[in-house]
């Protein structure tokens, strides 16, 4: 009679839900968008040996660094949504995991017991026939959950294959950017076709340095000082609610959000990884590029009249002040070290599996102003494609 309630748990494996199926699996389709990002990554790393080579270096190499940095965003999604997958099939396994041993229980206990015994009934030769019939049914569904179960396995072990093949792909590919980066810091420094539109005004600039007790204060003097702005610059109000943002990264604090202290900013802090290229969003005029009280290394660049975009927090800055820069020109890197090339890999794919902006340890200010007053960037910027404000 000890072996008939086995029989019953068996049955009830049938009402387990179902993890896999036939159909591409989520995890098939995050290791598709990750693959995706991957190629991205080495198309970009690709190109390195044209950059340096070509015409305007500047320009060359910050695709490269900007097509890494969108393709390590995009890997990163893929990434994410591949481990979401697996902590999802994992929690079902622990969910269920009495029922299952149950199963496996009676599964074992009926390859152990001889067919003979498993014919005897103590209701008579009715009850051992219906007996064997339930055995009967239960088998195909057995069967059938089994396979399910082994499609939910073969899911986490895509997922493992893919983590191990990005680490391995990124541990190889850090070396390239990280050249990309240093050829980049020299081109600019180098480029001596880069047009200017006013003098420097290295005293008055000097002065209001040090007399500015805040970056509200200096932003302020910057815009009230007498230089030849030139020639109209493109309709920079028009493209309100377009601009891209600054750096790959994420939203960390919005405008005049209070930060645990208490303490609020006329402006966006943007986390970002270490080392990410920080370009200007639309053409504009260096108006001062240098260290600031307690902000790092600062950079107020003029897109318009009476208009200023102010980036903070960078390790290094590029450009001198007067020159005239491109949409998508890059103004400097954030600061901060990726872990050596040997653990990178590793390393960025545990980032990804947290999720938030686990390993975007750098935080970019930026502010917007016309005249005296500061603008939410929220009414200018869309967001990056790869990443949007809470999420990477």
């Amino acid at each position: 009679m000890s072996r008939f309630p086995c029989v019953i748990a068996v049955c009830g494996l049938l009402a387990l839900p179902v993890f896999g199926t036939a159909a591409a699996t989520p995890a098939d389709e995050a290791v598709a968008e990750a693959q995706g990002a991957a190629a991205q990554l080495r198309a970009a790393m690709g190109k390195l040996d044209e950059a340096v080579t070509a015409d305007d270096q500047v320009v060359a190499l910050t695709e490269v660094i900007r097509g890494y940095e969108q393709g390590l965003g995009a890997l990163r999604a893929g990434l994410r949504q591949a481990s979401a997958r697996e902590a999802e099939l994992r929690s079902q396994f622990e969910a269920q995991r009495s029922r299952l041993a149950r199963v496996l229980g009676a599964m074992t206990s009926l390859q152990q017991s001889p067919e003979t015994a498993l014919l005897l009934h103590p209701g008579g030769a009715l009850a051992s026939a219906q007996s064997g019939m339930i055995l009967s049914d239960v088998t195909p569904g057995l069967r059938a959950e089994a396979e399910r179960l082994q499609a939910d396995l073969d899911e986490i072990a895509t997922v493992r294959d893919l983590q191990a093949n990005a680490a391995d792909m990124l541990g190889s590919g850090l070396a390239s950017v990280q050249e990309a980066r240093r050829l980049l810091a020299s081109a600019v420094t180098d480029r001596s076709t880069m047009p200017a539109r006013f003098g420097e005004a290295p005293e008055e600039l000097q002065q209001l340095e040090e007399a500015a007790q805040s970056l509200d204060e200096f932003a302020v003097g910057i815009d009230a000082l007498e230089t030849d702005i030139g020639a109209p610059m493109e309709d920079f109000e028009g493209a309100q609610g377009s601009l891209k943002l600054p750096v790959v990264g994420s939203i960390r604090r919005s405008y005049n959000e209070a930060d645990a202290a208490g303490v609020s900013r006329p402006g966006w802090i943007i986390a970002a990884p270490p080392a990410a290229l920080v370009t200007t969003p639309w053409p504009a005029t260096i108006r001062y590029r240098g260290p600031l009280l307690d902000y790092g290394n600062v950079m107020i660049v003029e897109p318009a009249e009476d208009y200023l975009l102010i980036f903070a927090g960078m390790s290094q800055v590029f450009g001198e002040v007067g020159d005239v820069l491109g949409a998508g020109d890059p103004v400097g890197l954030m600061g901060g070290s990726e872990a050596p090339e040997q653990e990178f890999g590793a390393q960025f794919v545990a980032d990804a599996a947290r999720g938030g902006d686990a390993g975007q340890t750098e935080t970019l200010y930026l502010e917007l102003r016309k005249g005296t007053e500061t603008l939410d960037p929220a009414d200018w910027f869309v967001l990056n494609p790869v990443v949007d404000p809470g999420q990477d």
